[in-house]
């Protein structure tokens, strides 16, 4: 398959003034040097706490933002260099699906309209094509022809979040950027989408960076998963290694703090205490190492490098 996507020390650091005359900066580290690759047809989970930079991350791949430091590369190019024909293939290779789909819809628009947006402004299509297209695109995620003459309030969550995937694909995209996008919907729903998400990319051979706090999602879906804490990545690796069998504490937290993947299995009991410290002063040392109920006192002073550890990476002094 050969690697889609890959970042190399990837950061993003943002400056902040403080004060009341905002004489002073800050810098809030939101990425921090992170690095990771997805395979063309697979799935990378991203998980990890609010304020762990996830969203960063996936502003950094869509180019939202630009990287402080870092490298991204797709398809081999590096895409900080790419010129104005290679961004615009770029624009059109990497799409996204947000949480809530009813913000991302505009409400004025009838679905029709939503759905042929990218291909009028990108691929020189007629008017008949355009209307088989979006046809192609509907039936693509189970919704009726008629869905495309409704706007979106007619529709339910789960619906027009099948309308918002309707309008990612519209340009065949080799990577489809999904933050959160079951965490809105009913949890009835949920499977359903990510059923359909799992069908859609062994029909079409799409890779998802898969954003999410539901746990159990991520385990799901996800080919390998990335474990993010203020900043930095603490473990990566396969995914039915790293949800079932976690080595990082905070890994072991967070999984244990979620519905079990294996129903069957033991439950860890690892709590996360206090509060999630803040980027703008994150601590020295591991950074976790205020929360982790295993630190030893190297933990406040050494920052732990990745080790393989049981066929995945792991930032721990624990390996």
């Amino acid at each position: 398959m050969g690697t889609l996507l890959e970042a190399a020390n990837l950061t993003k650091h943002f400056t902040v003034r403080r004060g009341a005359l905002g004489w002073s900066t800050a810098l809030v580290r939101a990425v921090d040097a992170i690095s990771f690759t997805l395979e063309a047809g697979t799935t990378l989970g991203l998980v990890g706490e609010s304020g762990c930079g996830k969203t960063t991350t996936s502003k950094l791949v869509l180019g939202l933002e630009r990287p402080t430091a870092g490298t991204i590369r797709f398809d081999g190019q590096d895409v900080q260099r790419l010129d104005a024909e290679g961004r615009r293939r770029y624009r059109r290779a990497v799409q996204a699906v947000f949480q809530d789909p009813y913000a991302s819809l505009d409400p004025r628009m009838r679905v029709a309209t939503i759905v042929a947006e990218p291909l009028v402004i990108n691929a020189d299509l007629d008017a008949a094509a355009l209307r088989r297209r979006v046809a192609e695109l509907l039936d693509l995620v189970g919704l009726p022809e008629r869905a495309a003459s409704l706007y979106p309030h007619e529709f339910s969550g789960g619906q027009r979040q099948r309308v918002a995937i309707a309008r990612a694909l519209a340009l065949s995209p080799k990577l489809v950027v999904l933050d959160e996008p079951v965490s809105a919907l009913d949890v009835s729903i949920r499977a359903q989408i990510l059923n359909l998400l799992t069908d859609l990319q062994k029909r079409l051979g799409v890779s998802y960076l898969f954003i999410a706090h539901d746990l159990a999602a991520v385990g799901h879906m996800s080919h390998t998963i990335a474990v993010m804490y203020l900043g930095k990545i603490v473990e990566w690796g396969d995914a039915d290694a790293v949800a079932l069998d976690p080595k990082h504490p905070y890994t072991k937290a967070l999984f244990a703090a979620a519905l079990p993947i294996d129903l069957d299995g033991p439950r860890e009991t690892a709590t996360l205490a206090g509060e999630v410290p803040s980027p703008l002063n994150p601590p020295a040392g591991c950074r976790f190492h205020p929360r982790c109920p295993v630190a030893m006192p190297h933990c406040a002073t050494d920052e732990p490098s990745q080790r393989t550890a049981s066929g995945r990476l792991v930032a721990c002094h624990l390996y």
